[in-house]
C-alpha cells in the first residue's frame, strides 16, 4: 500500500507543481546556471546506490587553487530562498516514482558515511530512505547526528501508515514554519564523522 500511496502522489504533485518547477528551473538557468539538476549519489535501500535528483542552490565559484569554493560563499540568496521554501526538493518526486526512495522514510545521506554507522545505526537503511521522515519532523539539521540517527531507527521499527500520513502533515507546517533548515554554524549539517558511542564499526 505504501508503494502504491507514493507512486499516486508523487505523479499527481508532479503535474500539479508542473508550472512551478518550470519557472523554478528557469531561474536557476538564469541565476546559477548550468546543470539545473543537480544529481549526487546516495545509498538507498540496503545501501544500494542511487543517484538523487534536487535543483541546485550553489554556484561553481572556485578558488585561485581551482578548487570549489566553501558551501556557505557558494550558496547564493536565491539557493537560501529554494531551500527554506523546499523548492529544491521537487525532483526527487521523479526519485519516488523511479522506486529509489518512498515519500516518507530516513533521509538518504552520503554514501562515505556508510561504513561509520554502528550497527544499530545501519537499520535506517533497511526501508526506503525519503523526501520526508521523522527526523524530519522533529528538528532536522537543528539536531545532532546521534539524536537524527535515533530518530531514524525509531521510524524503522515503527512505521506504518498512519504515522507516514502524520509525518506528511508535519512536514508541511515545518515548510511553512522554515524550521531546522540549518545547524548552528553550518549551511545545512555539519560532516558525519562517526559516533565514539555508538558502538560498532561507527567508532572513531
Amino acid at each position: 500500500m505504501k508503494r502504491l500511496f507514493d507512486l499516486i502522489t508523487s505523479l499527481l504533485f508532479l503535474v500539479l507543481l508542473l508550472p512551478i518547477t518550470i519557472i523554478v528551473a528557469i531561474f536557476v538557468r538564469i541565476k546559477l546556471g548550468s546543470p539545473i539538476i543537480f544529481k549526487q549519489q546516495r545509498p538507498g535501500l540496503h545501501g544500494k546506490p542511487f543517484y538523487l535528483y534536487k535543483f541546485r542552490t550553489m554556484t561553481d565559484a572556485k578558488g585561485p587553487n581551482g578548487k570549489l569554493l566553501p558551501d556557505h560563499i557558494r550558496l547564493t540568496s536565491f539557493g537560501k530562498f529554494l531551500r527554506k521554501c523546499s523548492l529544491d526538493e521537487v525532483p526527487q518526486l521523479i526519485n519516488v516514482v523511479k522506486g529509489d526512495i518512498s515519500l516518507v522514510g530516513p533521509r538518504p545521506l552520503l554514501m562515505e558515511y556508510l561504513p561509520l554507522y554502528s550497527k544499530e545505526q545501519a537499520k535506517r537503511h533497511d526501508v526506503r530512505p525519503g523526501i520526508t521522515g521523522w527526523a524530519q519532523v522533529n528538528g532536522r539539521n537543528s539536531i545532532s547526528w546521534d539524536e537524527k540517527f535515533k530518530l531514524d531507527v525509531w521510524y524503522v521499527k515503527n512505521q506504518s501508515f498512519l504515522l507516514d500520513m502524520k509525518i506528511l502533515f508535519l512536514t508541511v507546517i515545518k515548510v511553512f514554519k522554515s524550521e531546522g533548515i540549518n545547524q548552528s554554524g553550518h549551511v545545512t549539517m555539519e560532516a558525519f564523522t562517526g559516533t565514539k558511542s555508538s558502538g560498532g564499526k561507527g567508532n572513531r
